[in-house]
């Protein structure tokens, strides 16, 4: 199997990368972080020129064709800087449900506007109850005419606060936590009866709990009224593949920012990079960061397996490996840094955040070490 980048794949990425090192200092960061919806409007339409808000969606649908490899490649490059715009919740969460369950005529309505950076999306699926059980559906969708009316509660909605529109998932028929029965709706997030509350993250990142009461949606909006599950499930294996790939970047970033430092403080009169045993724990910062790296293509090539089973295990023994390596990574790097190590004046800690955070979204180490386990393991599965 080649593993080699093709030639456009690396000039996408050092695209990517060339824009983030121009726009995406350190103080520029925290400046986005402190403003009112915790990320820049400026580097959102660069990322618009460039292309990559349109990367996912197919050509005929306005978007570019690219594949789960040039999404890895694009939040790699995104956690190398931890950059703060809602590429994730929109692109991939909101933008992988168009993709699979809109029809032709709401993918062509709304992925042009998702690649020009004219709107914003969200998915609201979580609930306070569901914790990782992705079939746990309280919300309910009641038939009314030709379309529907919306009532539950939606949980940690990522950049919900920020979103123009949200996919939405309610349950049409069935129990809480069948897996049929649950669909999919388009809803504006300034419709009657949509109340929003957002707030930041561990990370500063931002977050809403989305309550809807109601809320009336047209038959034109409803993506899926029964296949919900089966799209969130797919939504959600690409999304951790994604993320695989962001950790991958900020954790090449903290090792390598962690060399740096290693390098120019100085103890007893030498650089304490000289003593070996801080040679070593280094070292174990960038094998953990090359585990990851693997597990992350792997994830990244399997998140389009079309056998779901298959599909989840792998990207739950990624997602394994994801929060191995950053627990790893982030604690060596905070403490090799030392006291600064925990400070926010310094971008080490906020490394140390996202692999944090990273680490439970979409489900924690053990929720996905069970997964794979019930499979047999990888070999199995």
């Amino acid at each position: 199997m080649d593993f080699d980048f093709s030639e456009e794949q690396r000039m996408l990425q050092d695209s990517v990368d060339r824009l983030l090192a121009d726009r995406y200092s350190f103080q520029e960061r925290l400046k986005h972080l402190k403003s009112a919806e915790g990320w820049s409007r400026d580097v959102w339409a660069q990322y618009a020129d460039l292309g990559i808000l349109g990367l996912p969606f197919a050509e005929e649908d306005g978007g570019l064709g690219g594949g789960s490899v040039e999404t890895m490649l694009v939040m790699e490059s995104l956690g190398k800087k931890l950059a703060l715009e809602p590429y994730l919740a929109t692109v991939v969460l909101a933008g992988g449900a168009l993709r699979h369950a809109g029809s032709a005529k709401q993918r062509a309505a709304l992925a042009p506007q998702i690649a020009d950076g004219s709107l914003l999306m969200a998915l609201a699926h979580s609930e306070p109850q569901a914790r990782y059980n992705l079939a746990s559906v309280r919300t309910t969708a009641r038939k009314d005419g030709d379309g529907y009316v919306l009532n539950g509660e939606k949980t940690l909605v990522l950049n919900g606060d920020s979103a123009d529109k949200l996919i939405v998932s309610a349950r049409v028929s069935g129990g809480e936590n069948d897996t049929a029965g649950v669909g999919l709706f388009l809803v504006d997030a300034k419709a009657a009866g949509v109340t929003r509350r957002g707030y930041p993250l561990q990370d500063g990142r931002r977050a809403a709990e989305i309550t809807l009461e109601n809320v009336k949606v047209a038959a034109g909006d409803v993506l899926t009224a029964d296949k919900g599950h089966e799209t969130i499930a797919r939504v959600i294996d690409e999304a951790i593949a994604a993320i695989c790939a962001e950790g991958v970047g900020a954790m090449e970033s903290l090792t390598n920012l962690t060399v740096e430092y290693l390098k120019t403080r100085k103890q007893f009169g030498v650089a304490i990079g000289n003593f070996q045993v801080l040679q070593h724990r280094a070292v174990d910062m960038l094998i953990a960061t090359d585990e990851a790296r693997s597990m992350a293509m792997y994830a990244s090539m399997m998140s389009g397996e079309s056998n779901a089973a298959e599909r989840a295990t792998a990207v739950s023994a990624a997602k394994v490996q994801l929060c191995k390596s950053a627990r790893t990574v982030g604690q060596e790097g905070t403490q090799l840094h030392g006291g600064i190590g925990m400070t926010m004046e310094y971008e080490g800690g906020h490394y140390f955040k996202r692999l944090t955070l990273l680490g439970v979204l979409f489900g924690d180490h053990d929720h996905h070490l069970r997964v794979v386990a019930r499979a047999g393991g990888l070999e199995a599965a």
